[in-house]
Formats: C-alpha cells, sequence, structure tokens
C-alpha cells in the first residue's frame, strides 16, 4: 500500500530498519521451529523449508533497498545479498534432491559469503546504532557456514544444526531491533 505519509515506524532509516529485524527474528524463530521438526530426515518439507529461507532474505533484502533508498543510505551490499541469496535458494533445491551433505555444503558456501557480506552491511550502518550484532551475526555466520560445510563430510551430518544457526541469527536481529529502538 502507497500512501504518501509513511507510517512513523518508517519515518527513519532506524524505525524501518527495526520493523524489518522483527519480522526477520519472528520468521527466523518460526522456521527454526519448523525445520528442527523435520530435521531427521529430507523429505518434502524440509526442501520446501530449505529453498523459503533463502527466498524470505530476498524479499527482506528488497524491503531494506526500499528504505535505504527512500534515506539515500547505501544499498550496494544488498544487491549482492540478493544474488547471493537467490543463487542459494537454487543450489539448495538441487542440493535436496542430492542429500544432507549437498545441503550443507551449499548452505555452508552460502553463509560464509553471505556472512561477509552482513558483517561489511553492518560495518557501513554502524553510524544508525544497534548494527554491532549485526557485525557480530557476520562474523559468527561466516565460521559456521565452514563448519557446515566441514560437517558434510561427517557420517552424523544432519540438518538440526541450520535450525539452530538460523534461530541464533534471528535473536541478533531481535536485538539489534531492541537497540535500533534505544537509537531512535
Amino acid at each position: 500500500m502507497d500512501t504518501l505519509v509513511a507510517p512513523p515506524a518508517a519515518a527513519t532509516p532506524a524505525g524501518a530498519l527495526r520493523r524489518l529485524y522483527l519480522v526477520r527474528f519472528a520468521f527466523a524463530a518460526v522456521w527454526a521451529a519448523l525445520l528442527f521438526t523435520t530435521a531427521g530426515t529430507l523429505g518434502p518439507l524440509g526442501a520446501v523449508l530449505l529453498v523459503v529461507y533463502p527466498l524470505f532474505d530476498v524479499a527482506c533484502a528488497v524491503v531494506d533497498i526500499r528504505s535505504a533508498r527512500a534515506q539515500s543510505g547505501p544499498v550496494r551490499g544488498l544487491y549482492v545479498n540478493i544474488v547471493l541469496s537467490s543463487l542459494a535458494a537454487v543450489g539448495l533445491a538441487f542440493a535436496a534432491a542430492s542429500g544432507v551433505p549437498a545441503v550443507l555444503r551449499v548452505w555452508g558456501v552460502w553463509a560464509v559469503v553471505a556472512g561477509a557480506v552482513q558483517l561489511v552491511v553492518g560495518a557501513v550502518r554502524r553510524q544508525l546504532g544497534g548494527q554491532w550484532a549485526m557485525i557480530a551475526s557476520g562474523g559468527i555466520s561466516v565460521l559456521a557456514g565452514a563448519s557446515f560445510f566441514a560437517q558434510a563430510a561427517t557420517a552424523g551430518a544432519s540438518l538440526g544444526n541450520l535450525a539452530g544457526y538460523a534461530l541464533l541469527g534471528g535473536v541478533f536481529f531481535l536485538v539489534s531491533a531492541l537497540r535500533l529502538k534505544r537509537a531512535s
């Protein structure tokens, strides 16, 4: 819905980010719970969940770009994120047909590269406040991605760690949203 007057929460860059981060937290919590319940096997529901996660990331980046543009903020890293997450969704769709190790490899590569981008975007936005959690989350994502890739070579490879990863990422979004509220 387009209006001439922006809602109060979107009136500032921090307000728009706060709302987006709260939505991302809620999505991550629900997604992680659903994936955790299906993590023992890679069935159709698990495959759909795996593809939906990066597609949701794409949608969030599009919303973030619209907000950043309205405030003349930097968007280059967000465009990179859209490309990476779109490629991850396609890669995960194919990997799901090959099994858990393939999924962990694709997710691991995505986590490493997207984490590096998130770290940079958080650093560029640090003047808005509340970005230290995004910077930390980006760094942790790089490390977690490497561990997913390594886990793919083990006999007990499982999707359960992806649920924990997503939930932790959601918590970082929640922390950032709360810090942005204080900053605005």
